[in-house]
C-alpha cells in the first residue's frame, strides 16, 4: 500500500537555524556579535553572575570524539576575571552525556595547573558549561527545560563549591507559545527553538538585541560560500533526523515490539526466560534488516532527497535507491536492499 499521508519536505526558511554548527557559530561565535552571547549568558545566570566582556578562545579539536562532531559543537570563552565559559550545542542524545560534560569541565580545571612552577596554592578560576540540548533527559519532569547544577551539601542544599557550574537547556521541553512569553530568557529559548522556521520577527522580539540577531541570521545576507556551508550543515541535520526517526520508528517499534511479544508468548510455553531471549533477538535482527530500506523510503517520501543524496546518506548503491523509488510509485517496497 502506498503512503497516504501528506509528505512534509523540509525547506530553507528566511533565517538560519541556530541549532546547526554554522548557524550557532555565526550568531554567537564572532567578535562583532559577542554582545549577543553576553546577553544570552546573563539571562541564564539571572543576576548571580554578570558578564561584562568575553574573549573567544581558539578552538582546539579536543573534547567530543570524531563520530560525534556533527552532533556536538561548542564555543569556549574567557571572562574578564579569568572564568571559562563552554557553550555547547548537542543535537543527539549520547550515552554518558552527563559524564562527558563533567569530564570536559574538569579538564578545564586541570589545565589551570601551573607548568614548571614549584609553588602553587591551588586557587582555581571558575568554569561553567552551558549545554543547549535538542533532546531531553530520560527522567525530566514534564515542562522542565532548565537545569542549573552546582556542588552543594546534601542535607542543607548549601553551596559547597561555587567555581564549577552546569546549565542544561532541554529545548524540546520548551513549549511556550508566542503569547505566553514573558521574560528575556524565554525569548532567547523561543529564538533557539523556532528561528529556523520563522518568516518574520515576532512582536515579542522587537528589542534592539533581537533585531540585531535576526539581521545577522537572515539567509539573504549570506555570501555564496557561507550559504553553501550552511546548506551542507542543514542537510547534515536533516539526515541525522531521518536516521534517528527511522531507527526509532521502524527498528524499535516493529522489531523490538514484535520480539518482546513473541518472547512473552514463547516464554509461557517453553519457559519465560528462554522464550523472551529468542523473541527479542529475532525482533532485533528483523528490525535491523528493515532499517536500510525504510531509511531510503523516508529520505525519498519525507525529505524529497534525490537518488544521489539518498544513496550517499543511506550508504547504499544508486541502483538500490532507483529500485525503491520505482516500487514506491507502484505502491510497494522491495523487501531487501
Amino acid at each position: 500500500m502506498g503512503n497516504t499521508q501528506k509528505n512534509i519536505v523540509p525547506s530553507m526558511g528566511r533565517y538560519i537555524d541556530p541549532l546547526t554548527d554554522f548557524g550557532f557559530k555565526r550568531i554567537f561565535g564572532s567578535e562583532p556579535n559577542k554582545d549577543l552571547l553576553i546577553a544570552f549568558l546573563n539571562e541564564l545566570f539571572k543576576g548571580r553572575k554578570v558578564i561584562r566582556d568575553l574573549v573567544y578562545n581558539q578552538q582546539e579539536k579536543t573534547g567530543p570524539v570524531k563520530e560525534y562532531r556533527k552532533a556536538i559543537f561548542d564555543l569556549t570563552c574567557t571572562g574578564v576575571h579569568g572564568e571559562t565559559f563552554i557553550i555547547e550545542v548537542q543535537r543527539a542524545n549520547q550515552r554518558c552525556f552527563v559524564d562527558r560534560a563533567v569530564f570536559y569541565t574538569a579538564s578545564k580545571l586541570h589545565e589551570q595547573g601551573p607548568k614548571g612552577e614549584k609553588n602553587w596554592d591551588f586557587e582555581l578560576k571558575e568554569v561553567y558549561l552551558i549545554a543547549v540540548m535538542d533532546f531531553t533527559f530520560d527522567n525530566t519532569l514534564p515542562g522542565k527545560y532548565l537545569h542549573r547544577v552546582r556542588l552543594a551539601e546534601e542535607e542543607t542544599g548549601q553551596i559547597f563549591y561555587n567555581k564549577l557550574g552546569f546549565i542544561f537547556l532541554e529545548l524540546p521541553n520548551f513549549q511556550l507559545k508566542e503569547e505566553e512569553i514573558k521574560t528575556d530568557l524565554e525569548r532567547w529559548l523561543y529564538v533557539l527553538r523556532n528561528m529556523g522556521k520563522l518568516e518574520k520577527i515576532p512582536v515579542i522580539l522587537h528589542k534592539r538585541i533581537f533585531q540585531k540577531l535576526f539581521q545577522i541570521a537572515e539567509i539573504a545576507h549570506l555570501k555564496k560560500e557561507d550559504y553553501m556551508l550552511y546548506e551542507k550543515d542543514l542537510l547534515d541535520k536533516w539526515t541525522e533526523y531521518a536516521v534517528l526517526k527511522t531507527a526509532e520508528e521502524k527498528a524499535m517499534e516493529r522489531g523490538m515490539k514484535k520480539g518482546i511479544e513473541k518472547g512473552i508468548e514463547k516464554g509461557i510455553a517453553k519457559g519465560m526466560e528462554q522464550g523472551m531471549e529468542k523473541g527479542i533477538a529475532k525482533g532485533i535482527v528483523k528490525g535491523a534488516e528493515q532499517k536500510s530500506r525504510n531509511f531510503v523510503k523516508n529520505l525519498i517520501l519525507k525529505f524529497d532527497f534525490s537518488d544521489k543524496q539518498a544513496a550517499a546518506a543511506a550508504e547504499v548503491s544508486l541502483s538500490v535507491v532507483k529500485e525503491i523509488r520505482a516500487s514506491l510509485k507502484k505502491g510497494s517496497i522491495p523487501k531487501s536492499v
